[in-house]
């Protein structure tokens, strides 16, 4: 374990380890917390979240895999984020979080000063919460935005929420890494994407692995 991190995976939280969790956020000792797959009780979620919120040294938060497994924890999580300043990067990959669930986080995820990387793969979002994930990439003159976002296995995403994703990240002036990994895209969208690609001043790596491209898109993003 690196220091500064507290890292358990696929564990049901013992009230030894959620008091020790408790205590370094509290003491602003921890810079990684990790729980990904973790299975944690209702009361003891509301606690660790309470200390996310007050915690000034925390930079990266690993939800992974299903912790936060319903509505009420995504209220609990938007709290903490509405009031913490520190966690630049967040991964929730494989929540059950939905367009309705998105709505509810996206104005704290909106306003954090700090968040510059976010993992939205496999969150069941839909064209819905494109909408939302647009607003978090700002066009230039604006606001700081995300700098890594990863959007990964969302394969209810339809060509209105693609194109609607390509407009943002042409226009985006921080945007450096976009993960679209395992959407089924093909070559209609990922020709978009690829006008996106090209007009962006910052972008610097794309994840199209598994997303149906032929060889003749392949070949237009290798030219980019």
């Amino acid at each position: 374990m690196l220091s500064g991190s507290i890292q358990i995976s696929g564990e049901t939280l013992s009230l030894a380890e959620v008091k020790d969790i408790c205590d370094s956020l509290r003491a602003n000792s921890v810079r990684l917390l990790s729980l990904r797959g973790c299975h944690i009780s209702e009361r003891d979620f509301h606690r660790i979240s309470r200390h996310v919120a007050d915690c000034q040294s925390l930079a990266q938060l690993n939800l992974n895999l299903g912790v936060v497994s319903n509505i009420n924890r995504v209220k609990q999580l938007a709290e903490a984020l509405a009031s913490n300043r520190s966690i630049h990067s967040l991964f929730l990959h494989g929540t059950p979080l939905t367009d309705s669930g998105l709505a509810v986080l996206n104005p704290a995820l909106s306003l954090h000063p700090s968040l510059i990387s976010l993992d939205l793969g496999d969150c069941i979002l839909g064209d819905g919460g494109m909408n939302l994930i647009c607003g978090l990439l700002p066009p230039d003159g604006a606001k700081s935005g995300l700098k890594e976002l990863t959007l990964s296995a969302n394969p209810a995403i339809t060509v209105k929420g693609w194109t609607r994703l390509a407009i943002a990240v042409a226009h985006s002036s921080q945007l450096r890494v976009l993960n679209l990994d395992y959407n089924p895209l093909g070559d209609h969208i990922a020709g978009m994407l690829a006008v996106a690609v090209a007009s962006s001043r910052t972008l610097e790596v794309v994840d199209l692995e598994g997303t149906g491209l032929t060889d003749q898109s392949a070949q237009v993003y290798r030219h980019l």
